[in-house]
């Protein structure tokens, strides 16, 4: 059984600053990362064939409860967390080959609103923002063979949003620093006839320094995995779930020690509309652990129009 030891008060507000950072807005996903684990699932290292799609991410996340470095719940802290996040993605995957790849690109901007407020000593922390988040583009390769899909980009977050200009409890939408993100995932379709896929996609984020804080925030590492089943030829349904680390600590002046992970489980279901070549997609996941962040659970409303 987990100690349910209270630590002085001092240790809870640090942590809970700490935890505060770490609340997932779109681009703000974890003091570790710009990228938000759970926005993609069924199929998610499957890239779609040449042509221009626009895809529309709908992202709700709530959370009321703060966990220290082993997992345990912050007794003190009264947490009150909301984000919504809508991002826009433009992907243009081209007739043009590399290595046999299909040669793409794609870019997003986030539209973010959260809210939070928490409670452990005086003054409480309340603040709630709505503004644009950080930029994101890369290039991609992607191949589809007979039983399985493949897929690799490397691309960069530049710190277009307002973000926090100092240490501490923030709702603001970016994070303040150049990020170069790197991607890789497969599709196996088990079966001849495709109906069922198990996806594993990978992303590694190497951060630079925060331009008002000056710290540096560690690398992070996302695993995003899910296994699905074809019904009707039109939907998609399965489990799916998130993995998301921080891999080396922070660097830099006041920078934290902590290295906060979270993993969530959850189902989807997909369905496509193929006369007007509509794909909707909703997926739910809850975080069943947490270390040093806050613990919530997510929804995921996602729209892709092929032009």
């Amino acid at each position: 059984m987990k100690s349910q030891t209270l630590k002085p008060i001092r240790t809870h507000k640090l942590l809970l600053f700490t935890c505060l950072l770490a609340l997932p807005a779109i681009t703000q996903a974890q003091p570790t990362a710009h990228y938000v684990p759970g926005v993609e699932g069924i199929k998610g290292a499957s890239l779609p064939p040449p042509g221009i799609y626009f895809r529309d991410y709908n992202y709700f996340y709530t959370a009321d409860q703060l966990n220290d470095a082993a997992g345990n719940k912050i007794a003190p802290a009264d947490l009150d967390a909301f984000t919504y996040g809508n991002i826009p993605r433009v992907l243009w995957i081209t007739d043009t080959r590399f290595l046999g790849g299909f040669v793409g690109v794609d870019a997003l901007l986030p539209l973010v609103y959260q809210q939070a407020s928490a409670n452990t000593a005086p003054p409480r922390f309340n603040n709630s923002t709505f503004g644009v988040g950080d930029l994101f583009a890369e290039g991609t390769l992607s191949w589809h063979l007979n039983q399985f899909d493949f897929s690799v980009g490397s691309g960069v977050w530049a710190p277009t949003g307002n973000s926090p200009t100092s240490p501490g409890p923030s709702t603001m939408p970016g994070q303040g620093y150049w990020d170069f993100m790197q991607t890789a995932g497969a599709t196996w379709y088990i079966d001849t006839n495709k109906t069922w896929a198990v996806s594993a996609l990978n992303r590694y984020e190497f951060n630079t320094e925060q331009r008002h804080t000056h710290i540096s925030p560690g690398q992070a590492y996302t695993l995003e995995w899910g296994i699905s089943k074809t019904l009707a030829q039109v939907i998609d349904v399965g489990p799916v779930g998130y993995y998301q680390q921080k891999v080396t600590t922070d660097r830099g002046p006041g920078a934290s020690g902590a290295r906060d992970r979270v993993a969530a489980v959850g189902p989807e279901i997909n369905v496509a509309f193929p006369k007007p070549m509509l794909f909707v997609s909703v997926r739910y996941l809850y975080e069943f652990m947490a270390e040093s962040r806050a613990q919530g659970q997510a929804v995921t409303l996602t729209l892709t129009k092929r032009f």
